[in-house]
């Protein structure tokens, strides 16, 4: 077994990082003994070490975005888009924890008062995925700190890189050292971190896989905070829509953007049977046009590889497997060089397999359904575990209403992609997609608890029944 974790770039097999392995008990440690000195800190300051985090990352734009991209294969379009997010994350969150955890104060009676505050928990771990390395993580990291927690950092072995450059930022703007911690390692870090008990909460982006088994860890342990955001097998409806062009773009930025490596990512195409032919002809024609690409390459690529080998081979499997179940292809899943993890987007109807996987397909993959009425659609929608994201293409606002009525999801959008989530509103799902605990603007709700006092400036009381003569 390796000591150290190896990071490559997708788009060329280069080695462009690594870094030894790291020790989860000495990382928890120095943040239980640092978190209370910045909790202790007033609010104001931790805002304003947020903001000069924001001027730091501002200032390293370039080498971030290029890392990024380099790390994850994807355009520097799209990576420098997701460096305007981490900035932008710091005013958001400044926003919502005003809002969400104002301190309030209520007229009780005889002269007293409630009041309403909170506090941090302390010690957060936080696990961060691969397809945002910086943005996701950071979701979590930024209202932690205003909150008054520290945070132990463990990053995705598969963008390690992204993730020690994040925490190099946080220091730079002046967090202690010891209250923003990094764990650089795989999947046993990962399960001790945790595991581990001098945490007080676990903040979690990834798989339902991961987060099933992490879900069923913390069932013992209630005093413990576990926010989960995971995946989802998302759908998008098509319904009286008669400019199919437009159609067909929604389509396309609803699934193949990031390679399809996205939570909100369209995994499932549902469509009226009688737009079916002419939406599927369109649909495959710009999907045809679709430039992929490594990061750099000019003209720019709408999407990069795929992380790795490893997920480019399990989507080649199960696009395989959709076809031996009865799927018939419309657009085959190519991989045009054999030992780098880049794919062609893949269009597949799957309409005649009678037991759908209900499976999240990471990757570059629209499985497409016909279906004959509107209440089929819904139904066709609402036919998974998961419950993150679906999208109604449609022109009639009645439609609509229906739609957001009876689809089972956490963000349900009209006439927009299923992904691009915007961080100023809550962010999460239900089902396998999540522990009804959104991120983005509500983080703030899982990052520090309420408490109450009721309060009184001198000592008042008596007892008027039920007391013996004395």
């Amino acid at each position: 077994m390796s000591d150290e974790i190896i990071s490559y770039e997708p788009a060329t097999g280069a080695v462009l990082w690594r870094h030894p392995i790291g020790d989860v008990d000495a990382e928890v440690a120095c943040a239980r003994a640092g978190w209370s000195s910045w909790a202790s800190k007033p609010l104001a300051f931790r805002i304003e070490t947020m903001r000069r985090f924001a001027n730091i990352v501002r200032q390293r734009n370039d080498a971030f975005t290029d890392l990024i991209a380099r790390e994850t294969g994807k355009p520097i379009w799209e990576a420098r888009g997701e460096v305007e997010t981490v900035i932008a994350k710091v005013d958001i969150s400044v926003s919502a924890y005003a809002d969400r955890t104002a301190q309030r104060r209520l007229e009780a009676t005889m002269g007293s008062r409630i009041a309403v505050r909170h506090k941090p928990h302390g010690v957060l771990a936080v696990l961060g995925p691969y397809n945002f390395p910086a943005h996701l993580p950071n979701g979590h990291i930024v209202p932690a700190l205003i909150a008054g927690n520290a945070v132990v950092f463990k990053p995705s072995e598969k963008t390690p890189a992204v993730g020690a450059f994040l925490v190099e930022c946080f220091r730079a703007a002046g967090v202690p050292p010891e209250c923003i911690r990094l764990v650089i390692g795989g999947p046993t870090e990962g399960k001790a971190l945790a595991a581990h008990p001098g945490i007080d909460g676990l903040l979690f982006t990834g798989s339902a896989r991961t987060g099933l088994a992490l879900n069923r860890a913390f069932a013992d342990k209630p005093e413990k905070i576990l926010a989960l955001e995971m995946g989802g097998n998302n759908p998008i409806v098509v319904w009286d829509a008669p400019d199919l062009h437009t159609a067909a773009v929604l389509i396309i930025q609803s699934a193949f953007t990031t390679a399809g490596q996205r939570c909100t990512a369209a995994r499932r195409l549902i469509v009226d049977a009688k737009l079916y032919d002419p939406l599927v002809a369109t649909l495959d024609k710009m999907v045809g046009r679709i430039i992929v690409g490594e990061p750099h390459a000019n003209p720019a690529p709408f999407m990069g590889p795929v992380i790795d080998n490893e997920a480019a081979q399990q989507l080649t499997e199960s696009f395989l497997e959709l076809l031996t179940r009865g799927g018939r292809p419309i657009r085959h899943l190519e991989r045009p060089v054999e030992d780098l993890p880049f794919l062609k987007p893949a269009l597949i109807d799957v309409t005649d397999i009678a037991d759908r996987p209900d499976i999240e397909l990471f990757g570059p993959i629209l499985q497409v359904v016909r279906v004959d009425d509107f209440d089929a659609a819904i139904a066709e929608a609402n036919n998974t575990r998961y419950g993150l994201s679906a999208s109604l293409i449609s022109q009639t606002p009645a439609l609509y209403d229906r739609f957001w009525a009876n689809i089972r999801a956490g963000i349900v959008n009209w006439n927009k992609p299923t992904n691009g989530a915007s961080s100023g509103a809550p962010f999460g799902g239900i089902g396998w997609s999540g522990n009804h605990r959104p991120s983005a603007y509500y983080a703030a709700d899982y990052c520090a608890y309420p408490v109450v006092s009721s309060e009184s400036e001198s000592a008042r009381a008596s007892i008027g029944i039920g007391l013996a003569d004395g």
